[in-house]
């Protein structure tokens, strides 16, 4: 089974709906976090950039082995091919 990862910041969501955002109806969202996706809308009004830099140190606090410029080029190139950030 293939990874599933928040459609906004990239998180791993793991096996279960645990992590999961909330729609208006409170179903599960399931392309997005509960911490970027709640009740139905974004929780902030943030853009690509932004985001990146409050993820660098979550994702290097996460990867021993990689360093906040290693962790910035990476989502600088996967970032784009995120749902929420998808241009067209």
């Amino acid at each position: 089974m293939e990874e599933k990862y928040c459609q906004s910041c990239a998180m791993p969501m793991g096996d279960t709906d645990e992590m999961y955002g909330s729609n208006l109806d409170g179903t599960k969202n399931e392309d997005y976090c509960k911490y970027c996706y709640m009740e139905g809308t974004f929780t902030s009004d943030i853009s690509m950039e932004k985001m990146i830099e409050v993820c660098v140190p979550h994702m290097v606090s996460a990867n021993s082995a990689m360093n906040e410029d290693e962790a910035r080029k990476m989502m600088k190139e996967f970032f784009p091919t995120l749902k929420r950030w998808k241009i067209g």
